[in-house]
């Protein structure tokens, strides 16, 4: 796969959460821990690519072109087999979230109990342009950059609904009246 699908295929744009994060970089570490993950996979190579694009995404915040460049060639793979983890998976971002990443269950129970409007409250407070939100881009940062918010599909928490992740601590019963304390609660 050429470099010019690479940039056509991979939504990557700029954020105003790019402040957040440092940009790609295959340092020492990031090295070391690939090769520790790949070597749980002594037949196919190819099966690490979840474990190197979690590392990536855990390091840097997003998949960036360079970093799906760095796994398929660390990997010995195509880029777009790569590619295609990526845009399959949901959990995978494409773009820079926000220090504050909220992601609300959007499902029946938490739809019924209130988790479109506990995303409106969460949007209104943040000053976060909801309307921008889209299935080619499921994140919409805040101006600031401190925030950022996307639907998730069933957090698995049906009986204390609505949920919803920020970052990666879980809330539930998180209804829009208590939208206001979420985010003082990572705010302070």
């Amino acid at each position: 796969m050429s470099q010019d699908i690479l940039e056509y295929a991979v939504t990557s744009q700029p954020s105003p959460g790019d402040k957040n994060f440092k940009p790609f970089e295959a340092t020492a570490e990031i090295e070391a821990l690939a090769d520790e993950r790949i070597a749980h996979y002594p037949v196919s190579k190819l099966s690490a690519v979840l474990p190197l694009l979690h590392i990536v995404q855990h390091h840097f915040g997003f998949i960036s072109k360079e970093s799906i460049s760095w796994v398929a060639e660390k990997l010995e793979i195509e880029q777009i087999k790569v590619l295609s983890v990526v845009t399959f998976y949901p959990a995978f971002r494409q773009s820079a979230p926000g220090k504050f990443h909220y992601r609300v269950c959007r499902t029946l129970s938490c739809a019924m109990a209130g988790s479109h409007e506990l995303m409106d409250k969460i949007c209104e407070i943040t000053d976060i342009d909801r309307s921008k939100l889209s299935h080619h881009h499921p994140i919409v940062v805040s101006p600031c950059g401190n925030y950022s918010v996307e639907f998730a599909e069933c957090l698995a928490s049906c009986g204390s609904a609505p949920a919803c992740l920020v970052n990666d601590d879980f809330h539930e019963n998180v209804g829009p009246e208590k939208a206001q304390d979420l985010i003082d609660q990572y705010s302070a």
